[in-house]
C-alpha cells in the first residue's frame, strides 16, 4: 500500500511551524491511540501519525523528506544520497513513549507499553572525511578511525552480574501511585526509584564499565567509498555508532564528505569541465589537440575560427556515479591566449598579416558604426 504524504497525514501545510506540527500530532495521537480508540483501524492510523511526526518534528529528517519524499528513507538511506544525508526507517528509532512524553509530558496516562520493557537506541555519530578529487570520482577504500562507545565485553553490556527482577516494580520499570485531590483520586505512573526504569537489579556491578554496560574505545573501520561522491554527501554505516546503555540497538555512523578541488578539472554534479588554452594560430587555423579526460588522453579536432568561450561536449566522459547509475559528460571550454610579449620576428609577421586586411563582417559593421556621422 502506497504511503500517504506526511503533511497530509497530520493535516498541516508544508510550511507548518514546529508548534503547528506538534499540536496536530497531539490531537491525532489522542484520537487514534489504541487505549482510547477501539476501532479496528485505529492502531494502523496511530502508527501512521506516529511515523509522520517522527520525521516532520526532526529538522534533518524533514529536510530530507521535503527533498526526496518517502524515497529518502528507503534502500538503506541511499535515495538522494544525502545531502543531508540519507535515512531509512530500519535505522531510525521511532519510540512511542518518547514521542508521547515529549508532546504530552511525563505521566500522560497511556498504558499500552511499559517503559521497563523497551530498550533505548545508541546515539548516532557524524564524522567528517576529506577526499581527493580522484578518490571521490573513482571511489576508494578508506580506513576510518572513530572513538565510539561499545558494549562492555566483561558483562556483555548488562552493567552487572547476578541479574534479578526488581522487587519494587516487579519488572515493569514503573510504579503506580494514588494521589488524592479535591476532585478525587488519580493514578499516576512514575519511573521506579529502585531500578530506575530497568525492571531489574544486579547483586554486583561490573567494574570494567562501572555499571554502564558500555566502554569507550577507538575502532578502525575499512569503508568502501562509492564512486561519484561529492562535497556534502553522507554515507550511513548502520549499527556503527554509539552502543546503547541498556542493551538496545547501536546507533549509526554517518560519514560526511569534503572533496578537494582539482587544479584543472571543474565539477558540476557528475559533469566535468576543462578549460583548454589555444594559441592564436591554433584557434585561427584549427588543429589537433591532445587533452586529458578523467580517465585517459584523447585527441580533439579543434575547428578553425574557434573563439574564446566556445564549448564542446564529449558524451559519457564525465563521472560514473555508482549510486545513481548515471555517467556524466565532459565539456571543453576553449580559451584563446593572446601573447603579451613578441619577438622581433613574430612582430614582423603580425604586421605583415595586418596588411592583408583581416577585417571580418562583424568588424566592418562596427567600423561603419564608428565612422557614421
Amino acid at each position: 500500500m502506497e504511503k500517504r504524504d506526511y503533511y497530509e497525514v497530520l493535516g498541516v501545510s508544508k510550511n507548518a511551524s514546529e508548534d503547528e506540527i506538534k499540536s496536530a500530532f497531539r490531537k491525532l495521537a489522542k484520537k487514534y491511540h489504541p487505549d482510547i480508540n477501539k476501532d479496528p483501524d485505529a492502531p494502523e492510523k496511530f502508527k501512521e501519525v506516529q511515523e509522520a511526526y517522527a520525521v516532520l518534528s526532526d529538522k534533518n529528517k524533514r529536510s530530507q523528506y521535503d527533498q526526496f519524499g518517502h524515497a529518502a528513507f528507503e534502500n538503506n538511506g541511499q535515495a538522494g544520497f544525502g545531502g543531508a544525508g540519507g535515512f531509512d526507517f530500519s535505522g531510525f528509532d521511532i519510540n512511542l513513549d518518547d514521542i508521547l512524553e515529549n508532546v504530552f509530558g511525563n505521566g500522560y496516562g497511556f498504558s499500552s507499553r511499559s517503559r521497563g520493557k523497551r530498550k533505548s537506541r545508541g546515539r548516532d555519530i557524524l564524522k567528517e572525511i576529506n577526499l581527493t578529487f580522484e578518490e571521490a570520482v573513482f571511489g576508494c577504500e578508506k580506513n576510518i578511525s572513530v572513538d565510539v562507545s561499545s558494549k562492555c565485553p566483561s558483562c556483555d553490556g548488562e552493567g552487572g552480574f547476578d541479574k534479578s527482577t526488581c522487587s519494587t516494580c516487579h519488572g515493569s520499570g514503573m510504579v503506580t501511585k494514588e494521589q488524592s485531590t479535591l476532585f478525587g483520586s488519580f493514578m499516576t505512573k512514575t519511573t521506579c526509584p529502585t531500578c530506575h526504569g530497568e525492571g531489574s537489579t544486579y547483586k554486583k556491578h561490573c567494574t570494567k564499565c562501572r555499571g554502564t554496560g558500555v566502554i569507550r574505545e577507538n575502532k578502525t573501520l575499512t569503508v568502501k567509498i562509492p564512486s561519484g561522491i561529492d562535497t556534502g554527501n553522507r554515507l550511513r554505516l548502520s549499527g556503527k555508532g554509539e552502543a546503547s546503555s541498556d542493551g538496545g540497538e547501536n546507533g549509526d555512523l554517518y560519514l560526511e564528505f569534503t572533496v578537494r578541488e582539482h587544479d584543472y578539472f571543474k565539477r558540476d554534479n557528475d559533469d566535468i569541465y576543462l578549460e583548454v588554452p589555444l594559441t592564436i594560430t591554433e584557434a585561427t587555423l584549427g588543429c589537433k589537440k591532445d587533452i586529458r579526460t578523467i580517465s585517459s588522453v584523447i585527441t580533439l579536432a579543434v575547428p578553425s575560427g574557434t573563439q574564446t568561450g566556445d564549448k564542446e561536449r564529449i558524451k559519457n566522459r564525465g563521472i560514473k556515479n555508482s549510486t545513481t547509475g548515471r555517467t556524466g559528460d565532459m565539456y571543453i571550454i576553449y580559451k584563446v591566449i593572446i601573447p603579451k610579449k613578441l619577438t622581433r620576428e613574430q612582430k614582423n609577421l603580425f604586421e605583415k598579416l595586418q596588411e592583408t586586411n583581416l577585417n571580418t563582417t562583424e568588424i566592418d559593421k562596427f567600423n561603419n558604426f564608428v565612422e557614421k556621422e
